[in-house]
C-alpha cells in the first residue's frame, strides 16, 4: 500500500467517527454498505409479497370509495379515495420499481418511487376502518432506504454513516412497534394490570385458536402469566438498540420465535415487522468474500 493510500485509510475513520459525540456514533454508526444492499433485497421483495397478499385489499376498496375513512396524515395530505384503475396502476408501480430497487437499478429513483407508492398503498389499505401497526417499520424502511444512495453487494468493506443512520431508524421503528403496543394497552384498559390480568389470550384462543392450543383454555393462570410476560418483553424491547453480539442475536431470535408461535397458535404472523428485524443483523456476511472490496469509509 502506498503512503497516500495509507494516509487516506487512517484519515477516513477520524473524519466520520471518533470526532462525533457518543450519541451520533450510536445514531449514525459506520456500517458496511453491503449490509444495506442485502437488507434492501429483503425489504423490496417483501413489499411485493405484502401488496399481493397481506395488504392486497386496495383494489377491492376502489369499488367502495364511500367507505373511505382516511387516516390523519392522509387527511392532512388531502389524499382522495382510490379508484379501481388507480389502485391497479399503483400496484404496477410498486411491483416494477420494487424489483428495480431490489436489483440495485436506479437505486435512488426506484427507492423513492417505492416509498411514495407503497406509502399511498398503506393509506388506502388502512383507511377503511382497520389500522395494522405491524406495517410501521416496513413503511419506515421504504422511506429511509433511498436516503443511503448507491449501496452495492460488493461493498462489504465500505462503511457509511448514512447506511448506519437508515438501519438505526428502522431498528427504532421495530422496537417502538412493541413499546407503543404496551402504551396503547395501558391507554385502552385504563390500568395496565387490567389488561395483564384479563382474558385477552383466552378470548383470542376461543375466537381463532388452533386446535392444538385449545387445551390451554383450561389453564387461565398460565395464560395470565403469558400476558404479563408479553408486557414485560414488549416494554423492554428497546434494549435491542443497545446490545451487541450473541445477546442481540438472542433477542432477535426470541421475537421471531414469539411471532412464529403466535402464528401457529392464533394465525397472527406479524411478518412486516419480523422482516425488519433483519436490520439488526450483519447481513453483509451473506455476500461471498470474493466479491468484497477493500475497507474504506464513505460519508
Amino acid at each position: 500500500m502506498s503512503s497516500t493510500q495509507s494516509s487516506a485509510t487512517q484519515l477516513s475513520p477520524t473524519m466520520t467517527g471518533p470526532r462525533r459525540n457518543a450519541f451520533l456514533r450510536w445514531f449514525m454508526p459506520e456500517v458496511p454498505l453491503a449490509r444495506v444492499a442485502v437488507f434492501r433485497v429483503f425489504i423490496y421483495l417483501f413489499i411485493i409479497i405484502d401488496v399481493l397478499t397481506i395488504s392486497g385489499d386496495v383494489i377491492p376498496h376502489g369499488w367502495t370509495p364511500e367507505l373511505y375513512q382516511p387516516l390523519w396524515l392522509a387527511r392532512v395530505l388531502g389524499i382522495p379515495p382510490v379508484s379501481v384503475l388507480g389502485a391497479q396502476i399503483l400496484l404496477a408501480f410498486i411491483i416494477v420499481f420494487s424489483l428495480l430497487a431490489a436489483a440495485g437499478i436506479w437505486q435512488r429513483i426506484s427507492g423513492w418511487v417505492v416509498a411514495i407508492t407503497f406509502g399511498a398503498w398503506m393509506f388506502y389499505t388502512q383507511g377503511y376502518g382497520y389500522v395494522a401497526h405491524d406495517h410501521m417499520a416496513l413503511v419506515i424502511a421504504a422511506v429511509v432506504l433511498p436516503t443511503v444512495g448507491v449501496a452495492r453487494f460488493r461493498e462489504v468493506g465500505v462503511t457509511s454513516a448514512k447506511a448506519g443512520w437508515a438501519l438505526r431508524v428502522v431498528q427504532i421503528a421495530v422496537v417502538l412497534t412493541y413499546f407503543y403496543s404496551v402504551l396503547m394497552k395501558w391507554i385502552a384498559s385504563g390500568n395496565i394490570t387490567h389488561w395483564a390480568n384479563g382474558a385477552v389470550i383466552i378470548w383470542a384462543l376461543m375466537r381463532r385458536g388452533a386446535e392444538w392450543s385449545k387445551p390451554f383454555l383450561e389453564m387461565p393462570g398460565l395464560l395470565i402469566a403469558a400476558q404479563w410476560a408479553t408486557l414485560a418483553f414488549e416494554f423492554l424491547s428497546p434494549i435491542a438498540l443497545f446490545i451487541k453480539g450473541k445477546w442481540l442475536y438472542f433477542v432477535v431470535a426470541f421475537f421471531c420465535l414469539f411471532h412464529l408461535m403466535t402464528y401457529f397458535a392464533l394465525g397472527i404472523h406479524f411478518l412486516p415487522t419480523v422482516i425488519c428485524w433483519a436490520a439488526f443483523l450483519p447481513l453483509e456476511k451473506l455476500v461471498p468474500r470474493r466479491f468484497a472490496t477493500a475497507r474504506r469509509a464513505r460519508a
